[in-house]
């Protein structure tokens, strides 16, 4: 029988006690929480785990997609060998994963309950609702009332709570965005087919959108993409066999070909040191919006798509969504749709991070021109033993930690720094 919520907490304040000292809290368990918390656990050092495994991939992803990487940049990290994706796949009798493979996202969910099992153990999905500091460490409490006193607390809450919807799209929406109103995000969604038979607008030009778009038309919507610009790209299929000139004038990363790509995932910590103007036009410039090469046939002269276009004005009519367009596509013009879905990303800012207390989250120093924190070289923000992983560390070490390719750069990171602490 399943342990009970108390008894798996139990179980683990056992643990802890018997490392000794406070533990180290981890909020978030998706690929950067479970790789960090795997790490701290192999080290010794004691850690809770708190979030819903893989909770973002299993409720913020709609059924029938895939992931945009490849899998060889797939992997989460473990704190020994045999933790990767192709160990997954060959312990459990999936198929086997290559370059050319596009991976379903349910196969990555799998991946990391799979993950969880073998390297975490034991992760609460209590939310967390405040962390306060307290003394020399933190004060978390739980959604149920329990308070615990943690000696550092890591951030790896995704994009889940960062969706950005641009306002001159809110006001579709005087109430909250979601599937059932005239507007939502494409992070609310699992299912597309609910919209079979009606006409959807997407807005925006990056897997997420040209992705979801393919999927409502596969479901029998009737849909249309708005991309501000002037082309939709698509990324390379993959050569498995490269000539060398080739591989020297474009060396392969986990991102992508090319210099620049390869330069930021060899060596993320070099990104730090560069001037924070630089970093954030690296960060905004390195990997813009794009789709799988192997989405391409599903979109490209089979769902129509509007490029060199913005929204400019939206309201709503009766049950009917109007959008005025402009930009240099098509001059000026209208769209009637029944529903807008807005594939328009995520905006990075701490202030969005509602469980940290107003005294923390003003604590936090920004990196110059974001909202994202700045971090030292371990992931340690301005305040003392809080950790920021993920997407938020972008800003700071590169685009590498936008995607599952920097789980172990940042797991040993952070597991180096509160190990040296402990000891």
């Amino acid at each position: 029988m399943t342990q009970s919520i108390d008894g798996q907490r139990r179980a683990q304040n056992g643990l802890d006690s018997g490392v000794g000292g406070e533990p180290v809290v981890v909020i978030g368990a998706g690929p950067y929480g479970l790789s960090v918390a795997a790490h701290l656990r192999a080290a010794g050092v004691p850690v809770r785990v708190f979030g819903d495994i893989m909770g973002s991939w299993r409720h913020a992803v709609a059924t029938g997609m895939f992931l945009k990487s490849t899998p060889a940049a797939t992997d989460l990290s473990a704190p020994v060998p045999g933790g990767r994706l192709a160990d997954f796949c060959r312990e459990t009798g999936e198929p086997e994963l290559t370059e050319l493979t596009p991976i379903p996202c349910q196969t990555f969910v799998n991946y990391g309950m799979w993950f969880t099992q073998r390297y975490v153990g034991s992760v609460d999905p209590t939310r967390v609702t405040a962390v306060e500091r307290a003394g020399a460490g933190f004060a978390v409490r739980l959604q149920d009332g329990e308070e615990i006193e943690s000696a550092a607390v890591v951030v790896a809450t995704g994009l889940a709570t960062l969706a950005h919807i641009p306002d001159e799209l809110l006001l579709l929406s005087p109430g909250e965005p979601g599937p059932r109103a005239a507007l939502s995000h494409t992070s609310q969604h699992t299912d597309l087919s609910r919209y079979a038979g009606l006409r959807v607008a997407v807005v925006g030009g990056g897997q997420s959108a040209l992705e979801s778009a393919a999927l409502l038309h596969e479901a029998g919507a009737d849909v249309e993409v708005l991309v501000r610009a002037s082309r939709v790209r698509w990324g390379e299929r993959p050569q498995l066999r490269r000539p060398w000139t080739r591989r020297l004038a474009q060396p392969a990363s986990p991102l992508g070909t090319g210099w620049i790509l390869a330069a930021v995932c060899r060596a993320p910590g070099t990104v730090r040191a560069l001037p924070a103007a630089a970093r954030m036009q690296l960060f905004r410039r390195a990997l813009g919006p794009s789709g799988g090469w192997w989405l391409r046939e599903r979109v490209e002269d089979v769902v129509p798509v509007r490029t060199a276009c913005r929204v400019e004005q939206a309201r709503l009519a009766g049950n009917e969504v109007h959008l005025r367009l402009g930009g240099t596509g098509s001059g000026r013009a209208d769209v009637v749709v029944d529903h807008v879905l807005a594939a328009t990303g995520y905006r990075l800012d701490v202030d969005a991070l509602r469980f940290l207390t107003p005294p923390v989250r003003e604590a936090v120093a920004r990196v110059p021109g974001a909202q994202a924190p700045r971090l030292s070289g371990a992931f340690e923000s301005s305040v003392p033993g809080l950790y920021f992983t993920g997407s938020l560390a972008a800003p700071t070490f590169g685009p590498m930690l936008r995607f599952v390719a920097g789980t172990e750069f940042a797991a040993r990171r952070i597991t180096g720094r509160l190990a040296r602490q402990r000891r």
